[in-house]
């Protein structure tokens, strides 16, 4: 039996196709990029449903129970929130962590909000587009970012 060149020409094209083509799809599947969300998903305008003098009541019933609460000159309900991004089988990398704060008077209605995220490693406050002063919160705040941050 003689080989057909013509075939075997073909049959080589063919197999070197197949070849690309499943060396493509390993290589695609090798460069996936997955996100996590990670703690408290803040729902889109839900800080805007929560007015100053707002009850503790109102703020648990809109934004449901904090991650963590504290005590510095009056009670604050803080809300944690981290997003990552892994490509294939890299580290995760963290692309945004927000702090959702909420601070109440001694009568126990909102006296401001904050959301707190890193803007250029620096803790941000989004609301009034300013960076916290020194003292005790803002080291309570670097305190969460690093706890999670991990």
């Amino acid at each position: 039996m003689e080989s057909d060149p013509v075939l075997a020409a073909r049959w080589r094209q063919s197999a070197r196709a197949v070849s690309v083509l499943t060396l493509g799809l390993f290589l695609g599947g090798c460069l996936f990029t997955q996100s996590y969300q990670h703690g408290y998903v803040l729902q889109e305008g839900a800080l805007e449903q929560i007015p100053l003098g707002a009850t503790q009541e109102q703020v648990l019933i809109v934004l449901g129970t904090p991650s963590t609460v504290a005590t510095i000159s009056g009670e604050v309900f803080y809300y944690i929130s981290q997003r990552t991004e892994q490509t294939s089988f890299l580290p995760q990398k963290i692309t945004d962590q927000r702090v959702v704060a909420v601070y109440f008077d001694k009568n126990r209605r909102v006296q401001r909000l904050a959301d707190y995220g890193l803007q250029d490693g620096r803790i941000f406050d989004y609301v009034s587009r300013t960076t916290p002063t020194s003292g005790q919160e803002l080291s309570y705040l670097s305190y969460i970012f690093k706890i999670f941050g991990k």
